[in-house]
């Protein structure tokens, strides 16, 4: 099952959100929008959990966001994650929160659990209620198919996609305290992504034992480098959501401090959400490519982050990547206005994809590069700008996509 080795303490493995020992999941198709496609998804894990979560920034939040905060924040555990797609159950009032429960309790009878350990999410159009009948019915269905195979993650990692057109999981395998440790993961997200915490639908699963501060904590701090670091489109959605549920059925002694234990965890988080991540921005609304900006040798860590997301939200540098075209004067106008201060005369730009790399500008000036060349590297799936501010040690990723034609066409007729 294993495809690589990323390093000597993870093993990346075939999987999702059943990838950890003890958790299982389903999909099916309830009629919420959608015809003919599922749309409601269950991650269950056999025991409690500890849960960790983090959500969106927008003040407008939607009622499943407000309904898991409290889960997160005052439940003793959670245990079951119920996700629907289609309608975003978000600016509907008292009772759209009303139906938050309603879920919960329904997946309360049919899992044999307690009410307020079940976590709800949803996504899709803003507005709209939820049939909750409809719902009610598609967990009843959900509770009965639950799997702990590999396929069932996969089914269920589709069911939650709106305009997504892949769906997106991940999984590794850690080594801790003499046990096998595994964590994985699925999200959703295409559009409407510009995270102030972080962006879209993410549910990751893992059998680690670990206290709920700790949990807490690295998903908190690895957030901020990870789907914090992705902009599709500039709007930040009412519904994001990510979720971690950890069941403890590794085996391992709690970790309760950050020894060399808790670094391998955060490592393989890191690992996990930054794959998630990347995935999101490659599949955003009409992309053609996954559009990276790296900033390396920057003053601060907090100056390379300002500048990699200022490149990735431009719209013209996005329409330029699109068109494949070297238009670095976009990318320099990009880190101008970012609100970084640096000296643009020190700035070195590369661009880089699997067709090779190319300097197009230095000393306060354009290179002699080949224009043909230049089309060739931009012309690949994924492509990677970057920036050497010449002017420190620290670094940055960010992550968005090229904006096509394609973009305006689905969002112009999203609520048909």
């Amino acid at each position: 099952m294993h495809n690589e080795k990323e390093n000597k303490d993870m093993k990346i493995i075939t999987g999702g959100v059943t990838a950890a020992k003890g958790f299982e999941a389903a999909s099916t198709e309830a009629g919420i929008k959608y015809k003919n496609r599922s749309d409601m998804a269950l991650v269950f894990s056999q025991v409690p959990c500890i849960v960790a979560g983090t959500f969106t920034g927008n003040i407008v939040k939607a009622a499943c966001v407000l309904w898991d905060k409290e889960v997160v924040e005052h439940s003793a555990f959670g245990q079951a994650v119920v996700v629907n797609s289609g309608i975003a159950n978000a600016c509907t009032g008292k009772q759209g929160y009303n139906y938050c429960n309603q879920t919960a309790e329904a997946a309360a009878k049919y899992l044999n659990i307690p009410e307020e350990s079940v976590l709800v999410a949803s996504t899709g159009v803003i507005g709209m209620q939820l049939p909750i009948d409809k719902i009610v019915e598609g967990i009843e269905k959900l509770s009965a198919g639950k799997e702990s195979t590999l396929e069932a993650g996969t089914r269920a990692a589709e069911a939650i996609m709106t305009t997504d057109t892949v769906s997106k999981q991940v999984a590794v395998e850690i080594e801790i305290d003499g046990k096998t440790v595994t964590i994985g993961g699925m999200c959703k997200g295409s559009g409407m992504i510009h995270p102030n915490m972080c962006t879209m639908l993410g549910f990751i699963t893992t059998d680690l034992s670990i206290s709920k501060e700790l949990l807490q904590e690295a998903l908190r701090e690895d957030v901020k480098d990870t789907f914090n670091m992705v902009s599709i489109d500039g709007d930040t959605s009412t519904n994001d959501t990510l979720l971690i549920l950890a069941n403890g059925l590794a085996g391992n002694s709690t970790i309760t401090e950050k020894n060399e234990d808790y670094r391998k965890f955060v490592e393989a988080l890191n690992y996990i959400d930054t794959t998630l991540a990347k995935k999101m921005a490659g599949d955003g609304e009409g992309a053609t490519a996954l559009f990276e900006t790296k900033v390396i040798n920057a003053e601060s860590k907090e100056q390379a982050k300002i500048l990699a997301k200022s490149v990735i939200c431009s719209s013209l540098t996005k329409a330029a990547i699109f068109g494949h075209d070297a238009n670095w004067g976009r990318i320099l106008c990009a880190m101008g206005y970012s609100g970084a201060q640096f000296d643009p005369e020190k700035v070195e730009l590369f661009f880089e994809s699997k067709s090779g790399r190319i300097q197009i500008y230095k000393d306060g000036v354009a290179t002699d590069y080949s224009e043909e060349e230049a089309t060739r590297i931009l012309s690949d799936p994924e492509v990677t700008v970057l920036v050497d501010m010449k002017s420190g040690d620290q670094q940055a990723a960010a992550w968005g996509c090229d904006l096509s034609y394609d973009y305006v066409k689905i969002n112009a007729d999203y609520r048909s």
